[in-house]
C-alpha cells in the first residue's frame, strides 16, 4: 500500500494534443515519457522521486495499452541494467532512483552501459536532492557522470522545462549514442503547474516486438579490444555530437540582455536566483530580469563555445553552482584560461563551499558580488555602506528542533526497546544499523546501532566481528534492506563464512521507508505484484538454521527473552530474527477511512485508547526512556507536593499499548491503563454507560465532601 494513490491523477495522462495539463512534476514526467513514446520503464523508489515509482504502478493499465513494459525493480543496481534494451534496439527506456546513493548502487551497470553505448533513448531520471531535504550523505552524481560519460541535464523548476528536458534527454541520447541523466530535485518533483500536452506515442518499437527478432552485436560487449574503442569512440564520435546536438536545438538558456557581469546558473537553481534578484530589485513578480543570465539545463557536457560567447564583453561572471566539489566552475574557468580570456570569473570564492543554497544565502552572495564587480546596478539603498540585505527570520529559537524518529505507533519501537533492555542483562553488543527507517533506534532513547553502509548491508557491515569474540555481533536489516541487496550481500556473507553473530530483519510488511510500496514479503494482495514470500522461507532457503519467527513486535518481554536467547545460546551459526509487525502508518491509513465511513453508517465502532492515572504515575519516565513515543509527553500537575511532571498521553495515541509494555517490562508501572471508546453504542451499552456514571459522580461527590469536612476539622 503506497503512501499515496495516484488513481484519479492518473486519468490525466490521458489527455492529447493541445489540451492543458495541471498537476505536480512528478505526473508532468510520466506523460512526458508517454508523449516520448517510451517503450519500457522501470526503477526503485526513493526520495524525492518514489512517487513517480507509484504513478507507474498506478498508470500500469495505461501503459499496458501502449505497449510499455513497466517494471518495479529490486534495487537501482537492477533498474540501471533493465536499460540494457536500448543497447541493440531502438527502443527508448527510462528508469529512476534516488541519487547519489541510487547511482552508487547501479553504477556497475551504467559504467558497462556508458561503454556499450546505446541505440534507443535512455533516459536515468535521477532524484536528487541535495540539502537539507536530503535524507543521505550530501554528494552529487555529477561527479559519476563525469567519471562515466554521461550526460547530465538539470533542467528549470517548471512544468513545461521539465517536460522539454524529457523529450531533448531522449534525442540527445541517440544523438550521441550516450545514456542521459535528468536529475530533478525535490522542488522539481513537487512543483505545481500547468504545459500543454501532446498525444501519448506507441513506441515504434516494442520490447515484444523485439523479441520477435532479437539483434546482437558482439562489438558492444565490453571486453577487449572493443573497450578500447569505446573509449575513442566516446572522444570522437559521441562528445562532438553531444556538443552538436546541444548547441543547434539550444539546450541551454540565455535570458537578460547585455551586460558587463553575467550569472551562470544550474537550470535547477534557476528559480532560488530569480527570487534573490527579485529581493534586490533586479527582477520583477513575473521573473524577468535585464541581467545576463547563462542557464545550464545541461551541466555536462559543458559547451565551450556558448560559454565563451556568453562572456565576450563582460568583466566578471559569477557560477552559481550548489554542491560541491565545484565541478562547473573549474571546467569553465579552464575554457577562459585557454582562450586567454581577461572576464574575472567568480564561484565558490563567494558563494559557500558546501550546504545548501537557500534563498537567503544566494541573497548574500549575489550582493556581495554586485558590491564587488557592478555596484551600479544594485539600487540606492543597496549600495550604502551599511546596508545590510533583510534577512529571513530566524526559527531556530522559537521552533524546537524536531529530529527524526519512529512514527507514533511504530512497531519498531519495541523491538528497540526489548533490545535495549536485554543488553542491561548480556552487557553492551557490536551493532550495526541499515538504511531504513529502523536507522532512527540509533538515536536517543535506544542509541542501538552506530553505523550504516547501505541498502541491505547492515549485516554485512559486521563482518569483521563474525569471528566470535566474548559477546555475539549483532545487525540490524529492514524487510525492503533485505530484498534489496541483504539477502546476497549481507545474510548470504554469513551463511558462506559460517558467521556466529546475530541478525535482526525488520519486517513492517512494506518498504515504509520510501513510502510504503509493496514487496515480496508484502502481506496484502497486490493484482500485479507476487506478495506473501516469507522472509523466514529464504533465510532456510539460503541455509540458515536457527531463525524466529515474531508476530507482535509489541510483546517486550517476549523480545527481549528472545534476544538473549539468540546472543547467549550454544548453537553456532548466523542466528537471524524476523519481527514482524505492520508498519503503523500505512496501518492508520488503510483502517481510519473504513472507520470513519462505519461510524458515518451508524455501526458500532470499538477503538482503544490508553491514559496514564495521575494519582499513581511516580514521575520515574521509564515509559519514555524506552519509547520515545511523540504521544507520551510530561504533564506538570497542579499539586505542590508534587514537584516531578508525570507521564501524559495525548490524542494523536493510536492504542499500540508501547508505552505500558516496555514500562512493564522495565519497572512493572500500574499507572497506564487502557479504555476502549465505543461509537455507536447499543441501547443496553447505553444504558449501562449511563449508569456508571451516576455512580462513579456520587462516588466522587462523596469523597470530594469528606475532603472538604476533613479540611475544616483541621
Amino acid at each position: 500500500m503506497a503512501e499515496r494513490s495516484f488513481k484519479a491523477e492518473v486519468e490525466h495522462l490521458r489527455l492529447g494534443a493541445g489540451q492543458t495539463f495541471t498537476g505536480e512534476g512528478i505526473l508532468a514526467i510520466t506523460k512526458a515519457l508517454l508523449e516520448n513514446g517510451v517503450g519500457y520503464v522501470g526503477g526503485y523508489q526513493g526520495a524525492p522521486i518514489s512517487h513517480l515509482m507509484d504513478v507507474l504502478a498506478d498508470a500500469e493499465e495505461l501503459l499496458t495499452e501502449l505497449g510499455v513494459r513497466f517494471e518495479a525493480n529490486a534495487n537501482e543496481a537492477a533498474a540501471a541494467a533493465m536499460l540494457a534494451a536500448s543497447v541493440h534496439y531502438p527502443i527508448r527506456g527510462a528508469v529512476t532512483f534516488k541519487g547519489p546513493v541510487g547511482v552508487n548502487v547501479a553504477s556497475d551497470a551504467l559504467a558497462n552501459l556508458s561503454d556499450s553505448g546505446v541505440k534507443g533513448g535512455a533516459l536515468v531520471i535521477v532524484g536528487e536532492d541535495y540539502g537539507e531535504g536530503s535524507s543521505i550523505m550530501q554528494e552529487r552524481s555529477h561527479a559519476f557522470a563525469m567519471k562515466s560519460q554521461i550526460w547530465l541535464l538539470d533542467p528549470r523548476p517548471n512544468l513545461p522545462s521539465i517536460v522539454k528536458a524529457v523529450g531533448d534527454g531522449f534525442e540527445l541520447s541517440e544523438a550521441s549514442n550516450t545514456p542521459v541523466m535528468l536529475t530533478v530535485r525535490i522542488r522539481s518533483c513537487h512543483v505545481t503547474g500547468t504545459f500543454e500536452t501532446r498525444d501519448n506515442q506507441r513506441p515504434a518499437l516494442t520490447v515484444r516486438d523485439a523479441l520477435a527478432n532479437p539483434q546482437s552485436d558482439f562489438q558492444r560487449v565490453v571486453l577487449p579490444p572493443w573497450t578500447y574503442r569505446h573509449e575513442q569512440e566516446k572522444i570522437d564520435v559521441r562528445w562532438p555530437a553531444a556538443e552538436k546536438f546541444i548547441r543547434e536545438r539550444g539546450l541551454n538558456e540565455r535570458f537578460g540582455k547585455e551586460g558587463p557581469v553575467g550569472l551562470v546558473v544550474q537550470g535547477g537553481m534557476y528559480n532560488s536566483v530569480i527570487r534573490a534578484l527579485q529581493r534586490l530589485g533586479l527582477a520583477d513578480l513575473h521573473g524577468k530580469t535585464e541581467l545576463p543570465l547563462y542557464v545550464l539545463n545541461v551541466t555536462y557536457p559543458l559547451v565551450s563555445s556558448e560559454f565563451l560567447d556568453f562572456c565576450e564583453g563582460k568583466r566578471a561572471v559569477l557560477v552559481i553552482e550548489e554542491g560541491q566539489p565545484e565541478f562547473i566552475e573549474q571546467q569553465l574557468a579552464t575554457y577562459l584560461y585557454r582562450a586567454k580570456s581577461n572576464v574575472r570569473l567568480h564561484g565558490k570564492d563567494i558563494l559557500p563551499m558546501a550546504g545548501e543554497y537557500t534563498g537567503q544565502v544566494l541573497l548574500d552572495s549575489l550582493t556581495a558580488f554586485f558590491r564587488e564587480e557592478a555596484e551600479d546596478l544594485l539600487p540606492g539603498q543597496v549600495r550604502a555602506p551599511n546596508f545590510t540585505a533583510p534577512a529571513i527570520p530566524d526559527l531556530s529559537k522559537t521552533v524546537p528542533i524536531r529530529p527524526p524518529g519512529f512514527c507514533t505507533g511504530c512497531p519498531e519501537r519495541p523491538i528497540f526497546a526489548a533490545l535495549k533492555l536485554a543488553q542491561k542483562e548480556t552487557g553492551k553488543v557490536q551493532i550495526t544499523a541499515d538504511i531504513g527507517c529502523h536507522l532512527f533506534a540509533s538515536l536517543p532513547p535506544f542509541e542501538v546501532g552506530g553505523s550504516t553502509m547501505g541498502y541491505g548491508l547492515g549485516p554485512a557491515s559486521n563482518a569483521a566481528f563474525d569471528g566470535g569474540g566474548e559477546r555475539r555481533a549483532l545487525s540490524i536489516v529492514g524487510d525492503g534492506g533485505f530484498w534489496h541487496n541483504g539477502l546476497s550481500s549481507s545474510i548470504g556473507n554469513m551463511v558462506f563464512n559460517k558467521s556466529d553473530s546475530v541478525a535482526v530483519v525488520v519486517d513492517n510488511y512494506y518498504s515504509a521507508a520510501t513510502g510504503g510500496q509493496d514487496i515480496l514479503s508484502s502481506r496484502a494482495k497486490n493484482d500485479t505484484k507476487a506478495t506473501n514470500n516469507p522472509i523466514s522461507r529464504a533465510l532456510e532457503g539460503v541455509g540458515v538454521k536457527w531463525v524466529r519467527q515474531v508476530n507482535r513486535t509489541y510483546d517486550v518481554p517476549g523480545l527481549k527473552k528472545l534476544f538473549i536467547e539468540a546472543l547467549t545460546t550454544e548453537e553456532k551459526g548466523p542466528k537471524v530474527i524476523v519481527a514482524s509487525s505492520e508498519c503503523m502508518l500505512n496501518k492508520q491509513r488503510r483502517e481510519k477511512p473504513l472507520r470513519a465511513k462505519a461510524i458515518k453508517e451508524g455501526r458500532r465502532v470499538e477503538a482503544p485508547r490508553f491514559g496514564v492515572d495521575e494519582a499513581v504515575c511516580t514521575g520515574d519516565h521509564a515509559c519514555m526512556r524506552l519509547s520515545g513515543c511523540p504521544s507520551l509527553s510530561l504533564k506538570t500537575l497542579d499539586d505542590p507536593l508534587r514537584d516531578d511532571p508525570v507521564a501524559s498521553i495525548d490524542q494523536t495515541c493510536v492504542g499500540c499499548g508501547n508505552c505500558g509494555e516496555v514500562a512493564d517490562a522495565a519497572v512493572l508501572c500500574p499507572s497506564f491503563y487502557r479504555a476502549d471508546v465505543v461509537h455507536n453504542p447499543g441501547a443496553w451499552e447505553s444504558r449501562w454507560a449511563a449508569f456508571r456514571a451516576r455512580v462513579i459522580g456520587w462516588l466522587q461527590s462523596r469523597r470530594a465532601a469528606s475532603r472538604l469536612t476533613f479540611g475544616e476539622t483541621a
